[in-house]
């Protein structure tokens, strides 16, 4: 058998897997079958974490990243992507950094499902409920998203947790996953796996993972708060009804106490669970439907006592309890071909939050930071796929209306003057907003053989979150900034209006492949923090006064502001011989305020990674660099410092005992080169050797083994 590692090794694009299409039918996918649309996976990148079978001939796929150790954090695998980058704010709380926009401007799912994240502090942004070691596959569209995937700014990532297939014998069969790996950084480790039985028109399947890791070491200590605990177990069916299937699908994940320095407050707990059922398929030869639709509700705790080193003294303790429950309905109907159609749908999201600030040593002390939010999405679009001579084209437009609501604030007797007036303050305030908003996407692309040049036009928008809306309360909660600054809210905030550019072109080479993509967004209203008032420390309002209790005497208000990014990112693929493959990315974003001569804030700097392997018939052996420039265009109205450059390298191996189970092994840091990557949170844990409001720094040397097994 010809070793197949190049499909799952490298982290450019499946075009070395085009030039090469032996490799992919080795092994099917662990995940079960699915509603992926040929229309859309050209714009594609598809981060593959298991050896997945894979469209090649449509899709644009990111190889799994079996040269670095797979972190306990989905964020960083999606990361890897060209024009991704990982904000670090701890080991499971992690976000994707897409061409210079994260948070909710980022759409995330699970298994096609969208959600509200539970935390105010975005703790457990969606990536953090897909456990590595379940991941089959990450899709990520290439630039902005289109319409029918629903309302983003950019770009849209879903995360596919292995599951159970349909036999493909004519007779009840079983399939499974195992997989489990050991990371010496932070003496972590993670165990998971699916099994199920299956017949040509049943499947039924359960799911499970455990995670667990302690303080990771970095070149020169240790970063304290920084262990993490998490585990998963979920049960799955479908049942085929001629060319369809109806499907449903239950998890449960429980994160247990999880440190997170960059936040004034860890993780006790998140309870989450998922439900969603639909239907999938055709209904006849020209009519598609795509029906889903899902619950999650989320219960969180987090506190400054459980983990956080050392524990805040009995005035200053904090627990804060968080409640997110989402309910989403989704159809789509699809007339025509894959190529030919035109689909028109609709879809609802409901979410309702609330967050409740308490002392545990303390009754009467409470305040409902975000009292019963609330916000009601109703959607449609429709989309059109044909074609003009040689030229492909999708063509997508949508309509939202989304209205938002807050309740009255309760505060404990023995909450201080300060934010009793700044709740009664709130409580006679509208606390109510509701907005209307149009989307249109153009996609274009030619297929001339070795050659695709592409195009995409579209005009994007994001309505403000109930967070920045109805924040009445100065607090650090920012959605995952993690910068140490307190933020208010603000109603009268405009949605964010993107208007983007991006051009590229796939070169599709037997020996050489070459992907970039450069692309401008213009963004009005777009929404940052900036200061309260005019007299900047002068404390002459409630808020900055209230925000001065909490120590920031400068606290920031959201606002609309004019912004635009503009850049570059690629992958490539060299295989100079049969047996040795070269690939790399790189990535480079700007981002300016147009309202003011500044620099965005937190924009990553240029980075990049190459890799080299040789691949025998069992065994292939390799390494990889990875590094970034040093970013000096960085914002001075937020404060925000520079940082440096730097490179580190890792070995890697893979030796396939069968075509089902592979053993894996690396070094990581092999140099223990001591780096801070720019978008990494900031120290807040006083017993660490990392110095309080420094950037967290990267992971040390460390040496780790995986293995896995797929039946």
């Amino acid at each position: 058998m010809k070793f197949p590692f190049r499909r799952a090794l490298f982290s450019a694009s499946a075009l070395s897997l085009i030039a090469a299409p032996d490799a992919v039918v080795a092994q099917q996918s662990n995940a079960p079958e699915d509603d992926r649309s040929t229309a859309n996976d050209l714009l594609t990148d598809t981060i593959i974490v298991t050896a997945s079978k894979t469209d090649l001939v449509q899709a644009d796929n990111q190889s799994p990243p079996e040269q670095i150790a797979i972190p306990a954090d989905a964020a960083g695998i999606a990361a890897r992507t060209p024009g991704g980058a990982l904000v670090q704010n701890g080991a499971l709380s992690g976000q994707l950094s897409y061409r210079g926009l994260f948070g909710e401007r980022v759409l995330g799912r699970i298994n096609g499902q969208r959600f509200a994240s539970g935390g105010p502090n975005a703790m457990d942004p969606p990536l953090h409920y897909a456990p590595s070691i379940l991941i089959d596959r990450i899709e990520i569209t290439r630039g902005t998203a289109p319409v029918s995937q629903g309302p983003s700014l950019s770009a849209a990532v879903n995360a596919k947790l292995v599951g159970t297939r349909f036999s493909d014998t004519g007779e009840l069969a079983a399939n499974a996953y195992a997989a489990g790996q050991y990371r010496s950084v932070d003496n972590s480790y993670a165990i998971g796996g699916q099994i199920g039985i299956a017949t040509p028109r049943w499947r039924l399947g359960v799911i499970g993972s455990r995670e667990e890791g302690e303080d990771y070491d970095y070149a020169g200590g240790t970063a304290v708060g920084t262990s993490f605990e998490r585990q998963l177990y979920g049960i799955e069916g479908g049942f085929r009804a001629g060319e369809g299937e109806f499907f449903v699908e239950y998890r449960r994940s429980e994160t247990d106490p999880t440190g997170n320095p960059p936040f004034a407050l860890d993780i006790v707990y998140f309870d989450t669970d998922f439900l969603q059922a639909g239907f999938r398929g055709q209904l006849t030869d020209d009519l598609h439907l795509d029906l889903r639709m899902g619950h999650v509700a989320v219960r969180h705790l987090m506190d400054n006592q459980t983990t956080r080193q050392p524990a805040a003294p009995a005035m200053r303790a904090r627990a804060t309890f968080a409640d997110a429950d989402t309910n989403t309905a989704e159809v789509a109907l699809r007339f025509g071909s894959d190529r030919r159609n035109v689909t028109v749908g609709g879809d609802v999201e409901m979410v309702d939050k609330d967050v409740t600030i308490t002392n545990p040593t303390n009754a009467a002390f409470f305040l409902e930071a975000q009292p019963n939010l609330s916000s009601e999405r109703f959607g449609g679009f429709v989309q059109w796929r044909g074609g003009i001579g040689a030229a492909e084209l999708e063509l997508g437009a949508r309509l939202d209306r989304t209205s938002q609501t807050a309740g009255v604030p309760q505060l404990g007797t023995a909450v201080p003057m300060g934010p009793s007036m700044l709740a009664a303050a709130f409580a006679a305030s509208g606390r109510e907003q509701s907005d209307t908003t149009v989307d249109v996407v153009a996609r274009a692309w030619v297929p001339m053989g070795e050659i695709v040049p592409r195009v995409t036009l579209s005009r994007r928008t994001r309505v403000p979150s109930l967070l920045e809306r109805f924040a009445w309360l100065p607090t650090e909660a920012s959605h995952g900034l993690a910068d140490g600054n307190i933020y208010v809210g603000n109603q009268a905030l405009e949605p964010e209006v993107a208007y983007t550019l991006e051009a590229g072109a796939d070169f599709n080479g037997e020996v050489f492949t070459f992907r970039p993509t450069a692309y401008y967004r213009r963004v009005n209203d777009f929404i940052q923090g900036k200061p309260f008032d005019a007299t900047v420390g002068v404390l002459d309002t409630p808020v900055e006064m209230v925000a001065n209790m909490n120590g920031d005497p400068t606290p920031l208000t959201f606002r609309n502001v004019d912004a635009e990014f503009y850049g570059v990112d690629l992958d490539f693929t060299v295989r100079p011989t049969a047996r040795i493959l070269i690939d790399g990315t790189m990535n480079y974003v700007r981002g300016m305020r147009r309202d003011i001569d500044d620099d965005l804030y937190r924009v990553p700097p240029l980075n990049g990674r190459i890799s080299i392997a040789y691949e025998g018939d069992r065994i292939a052996i390799g390494g990889e660099l990875t590094g970034a420039a040093d970013q000096n265009a960085v914002s001075v109205s937020n404060d925000e410092d520079t940082s440096e450059g730097y490179v580190i390298a890792g070995l890697f191996a893979q030796f396939r005992l069968s075509d089902e189970v592979k053993l894996e092994a690396g070094v990581e840091n092999i140099f223990d080169t001591f780096y801070q990557p720019h978008l990494a949170g900031r120290n807040r844990v006083q017993a660490s050797d990392v110095p309080l409001g420094e950037r967290l720094p990267g992971y040390g040397r460390g040496v780790w083994i995986r293995a896995s097994a797929n039946f």
